[in-house]
């Protein structure tokens, strides 16, 4: 059984992602690329669909001990969990080298500490997210092997070992010193075998990569230890060889437990990457603001009218769903999904992000790319033709389409950041058209979405519905902080969407029953629209106030610094895919503006 998802640490190389459960179990592997089949999906699953347990041994009927205690070594994605068991301590030290080229590795360390440790490895090895079952055997030279079709996946172990009910294991001790090496590499079953790994050389590049990347961070603020985290893991959700940004690195973690609010988070959403460009950039990180820029490019080929609101990680369009019937879920919460069928969705939104990380890297010094000066005008030109469509909005609703208040400000935003790179002489376009287009959408927004007996903005155009994504509106500079609808929408939003604790909810939901985004079932609070309202509050004057909710928000991280998607208040647990970079980026920026607030003076 699958441990609680706040109970799992993540690692990376840059170009795919495993997660590791406390007892020392990898329950999630795809190799070699984010959105590749799953080598361990028993996170979705049960042990039958794949895993690679280490640690202390234990018996049968008895559930494997979780570590006493564990750590990410410094700035780094290299895990280390310790176990003190009555015959002893042992430490595990876990890690995914980044590649330069070689094949993907998940590397295990096993180092007694005290006294003789027993200890054991059991690897279950089941391709296509656990549905096949690979040959298993060992070559001439005593390497362990699973081939099916195109995969192959090599063992190399430091001690013997057997093999049992389609599982390989090896039994062995550890006393003061010892240091057991155990290695996993893919490979494409048609090339020749993988070489095997030097994991002591490797775990000293793995160190000296997020040290030297760590370093960079021209953030220096309060709480500098979970913004660091923070863009750790924005950085290890980066795919290397491109710069797409995965939303998270695994599917289907509901956003309702037992319920169907089950996605697959491992494309590039142009929002989520856009907003994550943002953050790396205020902090320093200059290359993969470049990176992401040319995959943008890349991505969209020049093609605004076909803009998709997500992409595959090296630019791929087709991201077809499908339902993993084999699989019965995480806590039995089905269906199972590979592929997202948003991808074909219209979001006028991500117009608006899209140009806005483009006009912030300009500003803050990107080296001037003129093929994405070009892009941002006809983008432009296809909002002025299109701006007033409905559509499914920022939240994907796969109920009808309708005039969603968000996505009419971000076009705003895109016209207005437009406006200014012209005004600085950096392009070229008609200017006073499309500050009359920039006038006419502020005039429709303040007149349709604006609720004047309640004075707050509504979710869209004649609805009653809040959301929370209007407390965007003072972000993006499309109204003042001090106006009495931005108060009076963020006043309401706390009222009507607000949890006991303090937290936000995205939009009603209509429980049991169909409701207005065209689901059933519930879900918890949004971390992101949680951090906006501490954003908004610092913005408002209510400085103590945006403290204490983004202290309580920092408080719901796991002992990692690690975020998923929402958090249920019922429950007391984190939900949604995880760990999830719409959730860590808004912390980023949180911590940043009460930093310059004074909110730590």
């Amino acid at each position: 059984m699958a441990g609680r998802i706040e109970d799992y640490a993540l690692l990376g190389d840059m170009q795919t992602a495993a997660l590791v459960r406390r007892d020392g179990t990898a329950d999630w592997l795809c190799l070699p690329r984010f959105d590749s089949h799953a080598v361990f999906a028993s996170l979705l699953g049960t042990e039958e669909h794949g895993f690679w347990r280490l640690g202390p041994a234990y018996a049968p009927e008895t559930s494997p001990p979780p570590a006493t205690r564990r750590r990410y070594r410094g700035d780094s994605l290299v895990l280390e969990s310790e176990w003190d068991t009555p015959r002893g301590t042992v430490r595990l030290i876990d890690f995914m080298p980044p590649r330069d080229g070689a094949s993907p590795q998940l590397i295990r360390i096993v180092e007694g500490v005290t006294g003789r440790v027993p200890m054991r490895s059991a690897l279950r090895m089941r391709f296509s997210y656990g549905r096949i079952v690979p040959w298993v055997h060992q070559t001439e030279d005593g390497r362990t092997v699973g081939v099916a079709g195109p995969d192959s996946v090599w063992l190399d172990a430091p001690v013997p070992t057997y093999g049992r009910d389609l599982t390989t294991y090896s039994d062995f001790t550890v006393g003061p010193g010892d240091r057991l090496a155990f290695t996993i590499s893919w490979q494409p079953s048609h090339r020749e075998p993988p070489q095997p790994a030097d994991p002591e050389t490797a775990l000293t590049a793995t160190e000296d990569f997020w040290q030297d990347w760590t370093e960079h961070c021209t953030y220096h603020g309060p709480y500098r230890h979970a913004v660091i985290r923070s863009l750790i893991t924005l950085k290890a959700l980066t795919y290397e060889p491109t710069g797409g940004i995965v939303a998270a690195p695994t599917t289907s973690l509901p956003e309702d437990i037992g319920g169907v609010r089950n996605w697959d988070y491992r494309f590039t959403w142009l929002r989520d990457a856009a907003i994550t460009l943002s953050s790396l950039l205020r902090t320093g990180y200059h290359e993969e603001a470049r990176a992401w820029r040319e995959w943008l490019l890349r991505a969209v080929a020049g093609d605004p009218e076909n803009l998709q609101i997500m992409y595959g990680i090296a630019g791929e369009r087709e991201l077809g769903e499908s339902e993993l019937d084999w699989l019965p879920g995480y806590e039995d919460s089905r269906p199972v999904r590979a592929g997202n069928g948003a991808a074909g969705q219209l979001q006028l939104d991500v117009y608006g992000e899209v140009v806005e990380a483009l006009h912030l890297a300009h500003m803050t010094g990107l080296t001037r790319n003129d093929y994405a000066s070009l892009l941002q005008l006809k983008m432009i030109r296809w909002v002025e033709e299109n701006w007033d469509r409905p559509d499914e909005g920022l939240w994907e609703v796969r109920g009808p389409r309708r005039h969603f208040v968000h996505s009419k400000v971000m076009t705003w935003v895109a016209v207005d950041r437009t406006i200014k790179l012209i005004e600085s002489g950096e392009a070229d376009g008609p200017l006073e058209r499309w500050q009359r287009l920039r006038d006419d959408i502020h005039r429709d927004v303040c007149e349709k979405g604006y609720d004047r007996q309640r004075n707050t903005f509504t979710q869209s155009y004649g609805s009653q519905e809040l959301d929370a994504s209007l407390l965007l509106i003072p972000q993006v500079g499309f109204l003042p902080p001090d106006d009495k609808r931005v108060i009076g929408t963020i006043e309401a939003i706390q009222r009507e969407l607000g949890t006991p604790d303090g937290f936000i909810r995205r939009y009603p939901t209509a429980g049991d029953e169909t409701g207005s985004d065209g689901l059933p079932g519930d879900e918890g609070a949004f971390l992101a629209c949680s951090f906006w309202m501490a954003d908004d509050l610092a913005m408002i004057g209510r400085v103590q106030e945006a403290r204490q909710l983004f202290e309580k928000l920092l408080a719901l991280r796991n002992d990692l610094g690690l975020l998923a998607e929402e958090w249920d208040p019922r429950l007391q647990r984190q939900v949604g895919n995880f760990p999830q970079a719409f959730s860590h980026v808004p912390l980023i920026d949180t911590a940043l503006r009460l930093s310059a607030s004074g909110a730590y003076g």
